[in-house]
């Protein structure tokens, strides 16, 4: 079951807002069992231009579902993160149905963290995040990386049992990063 933490800049939240905001990603329930519960980050803000951004996260103990979508309309942008936050579901279980189907894996549980690049100005730590590693091939953790729109990801590979980093370089492909341990 998913709970709600609506917030927002430049805005206050109404009743009317909080509720559509509940029932459109209230929809996404049906693709998780059960027994998932979560809280879905909802963050609205409005621009001095009269635009709306809303972005949402929902950490789940296997995926991190992230999406963002400014429009000049709130409501509009609700709607087109619900869709690109479907989309990622579906996409997600796509892929571990296939990779479970090519292996014969019956309960395949992936963790994603989060990691934040660095300014290069400052040496300063500003913010830490302790991450779980699970283990998972390459390509899914491309495909996780993907999904979070960062430029790098840290998993724990499968078939070493390290920990290895996968990037995205300037030509569009990605890299590999292995550890001797």
């Amino acid at each position: 079951m998913l709970s709600f933490n609506v917030r927002g800049e430049n805005i206050e939240v109404t009743d009317a807002i909080r509720s559509y905001v509940e029932k459109k990603i209230s929809k996404l329930e049906k693709y998780f069992d059960d027994s998932a519960t979560a809280t879905a980050h909802v963050n609205l803000k409005v621009y001095s231009d009269k635009t709306a951004k809303v972005e949402v996260t929902i950490p789940l103990p296997y995926l991190v579902l992230r999406a963002e979508e400014i429009s000049p309309d709130m409501y509009g942008s609700v709607d087109l993160v619900t869709d690109k936050l479907e989309r990622q579901i579906r996409k997600f279980k796509t892929k571990i149905n296939r990779k479970s189907r090519e292996r014969g894996i019956k309960g395949m549980e992936l963790t994603v963290p989060e990691a934040e690049a660095l300014p290069e100005e400052s040496m300063q730590v500003v913010r830490t995040k302790r991450v779980s590693l699970k283990p998972m091939d390459s390509e899914e953790a491309i495909l996780q990386m993907n999904m979070l729109g960062h430029e790098f990801f840290i998993f724990e590979d499968s078939e070493t049992n390290g920990t290895s980093i996968v990037y995205k370089r300037q030509d569009g492909r990605y890299g590999l990063i292995e550890t001797d341990e």
